[in-house]
């Protein structure tokens, strides 16, 4: 019994070490643009939504993505769908939101070839 249990044990660990391979294969395929999210001062991203888009020259968004911030992180890093043309200047803009949409901080920066971006976010006042 205890070498079927080990056999079992070794297809598992196969099937997780295929399904997590798979999984990072999507985020770093070439053409991504790997974005780095911080806040000011350094401070911790307060709690929300950050929804991250690029915007093409005349300001229509064009592709993006979310993710959550639970607070307590000071970076966040995260991948935006590789785009056709990056020939004309393009902007990243990140944008951080309360669970009621209102927003809180808001940051961007230029798209440059293949580099990555790093964004720092700014509490946006009213």
């Amino acid at each position: 019994m205890k070498r079927l249990a080990g056999y079992r044990m070794m297809l598992l660990a196969a099937a997780t070490a295929a399904v997590g391979a798979g999984a990072g294969a999507d985020t770093t395929r070439p053409g991504n643009i790997q974005i780095t999210i911080g806040f000011e001062d350094g401070k911790s991203i307060p709690e929300g939504r950050l929804v991250v888009h690029l915007d093409d020259p005349a300001g229509r968004r064009q592709t993006g993505t979310t993710a959550e911030s639970d607070g307590k992180a000071t970076r966040i890093s995260l991948f935006l769908p590789s785009v056709p043309d990056r020939s004309s200047p393009r902007q990243v803009v990140a944008q951080l939101q309360r669970a009621d949409g209102w927003l809180l901080a808001r940051g961007s920066a230029q798209l440059e070839g293949d580099a990555p971006v790093a964004i720092t976010l700014y509490t946006v006042m009213y």
